[in-house]
């Protein structure tokens, strides 16, 4: 099995937990993600239209199939409250084997 292309954990960062809870459940709810890990706390500092911004912001850690890419970005971007929000995929290069089962299980692929 070629995990790479399978699986894969999407970065994503909010405001605040409100708007990261009604992401995470959004995404679980549509089957477009098996888990969304929300990890608060985050100090994040970057360069936003010419100046340096610091914030405290939410992670969130999506873990899903590959193949659903296109909809979780299409889904976090609906929802975001960001004008750009942090859209970033990381393939999954190896796991357990039934963890891995439990996604697909949990994203509606059988």
């Amino acid at each position: 099995m070629n995990v790479q292309t399978e699986y894969q954990i999407i970065l994503n960062t909010c405001p605040d937990q409100e708007s990261a809870t009604g992401l995470a459940n959004a995404l679980i709810d549509e089957g477009l993600a098996a888990c969304v890990n929300i990890v608060a706390g985050l100090t994040s500092i970057y360069q936003w239209q010419g100046k340096r911004e610091t914030a405290t912001e939410v992670l969130l850690l999506i873990k899903t199939r590959s193949d659903l890419y296109s909809r979780v970005e299409a889904r976090i971007k609906s929802l975001h409250p960001y004008e750009l929000p942090e859209i970033i995929s990381v393939p999954i290069s190896g796991g357990l084997s039934d963890y891995l089962d439990w996604i697909d299980n949990s994203t509606g692929k059988l």
